[in-house]
């Protein structure tokens, strides 16, 4: 079984996701963080995020996989917290623009998918591009200010709550504008606003509608 869930950053997708595998028995796939793997890496060999070319080759050469808690390792290394770091969270949006990049960190996706006896997978384009034909799909939404408080919290950093707001509100631009897999909602997802709900909440929803469609 695939459960696909898509939505802007900071809407509660990981946390949701975590959950709701957990509670099926299912492989949690961050595809987000695959690309933040990569933009990773990119910076790190001090290579222009906007060079395309250079970014595909970076994408072709690592080797991107989740350990049992969900957590991106590359090529072995652990990539937590980097992959969460502030230069990281500015560039991954340029980085994942990339057509060709794109296209090897999907063929990546699905093939731990079809090495897998199921996935829970999120993203921005999982319900669209990765997994069109899930057997479930999911669309998470919130406002920018609950997603900035929440993604505030999670950094421990409270004081910086306008400039998360701020860089939130550009990716959501980016995201739903560029030009190769744009962050949209699929016409057949089930669209849940998350303002003022926990995540355990919110899993809760998604298995009763999940269960519903069993019965």
């Amino acid at each position: 079984m695939i459960l696909a869930i898509d939505g802007p950053a900071g809407a509660g997708k990981s946390t949701v996701a975590k959950l709701v595998a957990k509670e099926l028995g299912l492989t949690f796939l961050d595809t987000g963080a695959m690309y933040r793997g990569v933009t990773l890496e990119v910076l790190r060999l001090e290579l222009d995020p906007a060079d395309a070319e250079a970014c595909a080759r970076v994408a072709a050469s690592l080797k991107l996989e989740f350990d049992a808690q969900g957590k991106l390792h590359l090529d072995g290394r652990p990539g937590e917290p980097a992959i969460r770091s502030s230069p990281v969270t500015r560039a991954v949006s340029q980085v994942s623009a990339h057509a060709a990049v794109r296209a090897i960190v999907v063929a990546q996706q699905q093939r731990i998918a079809a090495t897998s006896r199921g996935v829970v997978a999120e993203g921005r384009d999982t319900t669209t591009v990765v997994f069109p034909r899930a057997e479930h799909k999911f669309f998470l939404t919130a406002s920018s200010h609950e997603r900035a408080r929440r993604r505030a919290h999670e950094l421990g950093t409270p004081q910086a709550l306008e400039q998360i707001r701020a860089e939130i509100e550009e990716r959501d631009r980016k995201d739903s504008t560029r030009a190769v897999s744009p962050l949209v909602k699929a016409p057949d997802a089930h669209e849940i606003i998350t303002d003022g709900k926990s995540a355990e909440e919110v899993a809760h929803a998604l298995l009763a509608i999940v269960a519903g469609r069993r019965a």
